[in-house]
C-alpha cells in the first residue's frame, strides 16, 4: 500500500500533533510505502537542529518505520526545505524532488508540495526562489542555531502577517499552473499539499485528468492511500474516493 502525507507542522509546542503522527506510523505495514510530501516541520533550520528543535523524538519515529521494513520517501515543503541527507541518513528515509514522479503500475503520478504551483502569490515565489538558491542556503548554515532561529522565527512572523493582507485565491494553486506542469509530465493523476484545502479536483489537459490536495493535520490527520485501481483521501471524518 502506497500512503501520502503533508503538512504536519510538527513542533513542540502542539505535542498532539508528534501524537498523531506516532499513531498513524503504527498502521502501517511493512511493505508499505509512505510519501512525506513536506512540510513535516514547522520549521528546520538545518540537519544539526534537531536536538535544538526538539524533534529527536521525530527522528525516532521514522527510523522505527525504516526498522520495521516502511520505506519512506520525504519531499520538501517551503517550511522544511533546509532537511537534507544527514536527517535522511539518521532516520533512514529517502529524499526525492519536487515534481517527483511515482510509477504505479501503467500509471505516472506526479506528486508535489504544491507552493510552486501558487503562482499568484508574488511575494512567496520571490521568497522561495531566494531561499532556494545554494548560496542563501550555504550562508545561512555558516551562522549559529540562534542566529538561524531567529531569522526564521522574523520569516514566520512576516509570512503569517501577510496572509492576513492577501485575497484567499491568491494563496491557492494558480489552474494554468497545474495544466503546465501536468501536460509538461504527460500525467493525469497530481497529489500535492501546502494549500491544507483537501479536495480530489478535476483538471487538464489532459481529459480525465485529477488533481489530489492533502490536508494539513489540524485538528486531526489526512492522508491518501493509493492503489493501482483508485485511492482513499480522509481528511477528518470525511472519506473521498476515486477510482481509477
Amino acid at each position: 500500500m502506497i500512503h501520502l502525507i503533508s503538512d504536519l507542522h510538527l513542533s513542540p509546542d502542539q505535542p498532539e500533533l508528534l501524537e498523531h503522527f506516532d499513531q498513524y506510523s503504527n498502521t502501517l505495514n511493512p511493505g508499505d510505502d509512505l510519501y512525506i510530501l513536506g512540510d513535516l516541520f514547522e520549521y528546520w533550520l538545518g540537519d544539526d537542529a534537531a536536538e535544538f528543535l526538539g524533534h529527536t523524538r521525530v527522528e525516532k519515529v521514522l527510523a522505527s518505520l525504516s526498522q520495521r521494513q516502511v520505506q519512506v520517501f520525504f519531499l520538501s515543503g517551503n517550511r522544511d526545505f533546509l532537511l537534507g541527507e544527514d536527517f535522511a541518513t539518521r532516520c533512514g528515509i529517502q529524499l526525492i524532488s519536487d515534481e517527483h514522479i511515482l510509477d504505479l503500475g501503467s500509471k505516472r503520478v506526479l506528486l508535489m508540495h504544491g507552493d510552486s504551483l501558487c503562482t499568484d502569490d508574488i511575494a512567496h515565489q520571490k521568497f522561495r526562489s531566494m531561499v532556494r538558491s545554494p548560496s542563501w542556503q550555504s550562508e545561512f548554515l555558516a551562522k549559529s542555531l540562534a542566529t538561524r532561529d531567529a531569522m526564521a522565527k522574523l520569516a514566520r512572523y512576516r509570512s503569517e502577517d501577510g496572509k492576513t493582507q492577501k485575497a484567499a485565491q491568491i494563496m491557492d494553486v494558480n489552474e494554468e499552473a497545474v495544466d503546465e506542469v501536468m501536460g509538461a509530465h504527460q500525467v493525469r493523476l497530481l497529489i500535492h499539499g501546502h494549500t491544507h484545502r483537501p479536495a480530489i479536483h478535476e483538471a487538464g489537459p489532459p481529459r480525465n485528468a485529477c488533481r489530489i490536495v492533502l490536508g494539513d493535520w489540524t485538528p486531526e490527520p489526512s492522508w491518501v492511500q493509493l492503489t493501482e485501481t483508485g485511492l482513499e483521501l480522509v481528511f477528518g471524518a470525511s472519506r473521498q474516493h476515486l477510482a481509477f
